[in-house]
């Protein structure tokens, strides 16, 4: 069973920053790439921005040079600091992580997701 827990949405004025954070607990051997996705109202979800293991970060065309992405593997934790904040970028903010996993034939990989954290950006 694998958790991940996002926190730090909240209500922000155009121009502030937020910063979210990323929690995975549970039974996983590593955690490999992690990520944060956005839907807003009435749209698709989409990719806001990508780590590999390694920390190596890349971003939607949306947000670069606003938004940056790191992680902490010691605490397996990924996070999402976002400065200069539009009105566009409400929405529900989702956690996704590509884990490994043993089980007694072997490694194996899954995909988790959290519920989310609405960030609202709004005067």
């Amino acid at each position: 069973q694998v958790q991940l827990v996002e926190s730090g949405g909240g209500l922000v004025q155009p121009g502030g920053s937020l910063r979210l954070s990323c929690v995975a607990s549970g039974s996983f051997l590593s955690i490999n790439a992690m990520a944060w996705h956005r839907q807003g109202s009435g749209k698709q979800r989409e990719l806001v921005a990508d780590i590999t293991s390694s920390g190596v970060g890349i971003y939607a065309d949306s947000v670069k040079g606003r938004f940056l992405i790191s992680r902490d593997n010691t605490k397996n934790t990924v996070y999402l600091e976002m400065h200069s904040l539009k009105p566009e970028d409400t929405a529900v903010y989702y956690c996704n992580a590509d884990l490994s996993y043993w089980t007694g034939q072997g490694t194996h990989h899954m995909n988790a997701w959290g519920k989310g954290t609405l960030v609202t950006v709004s005067s």
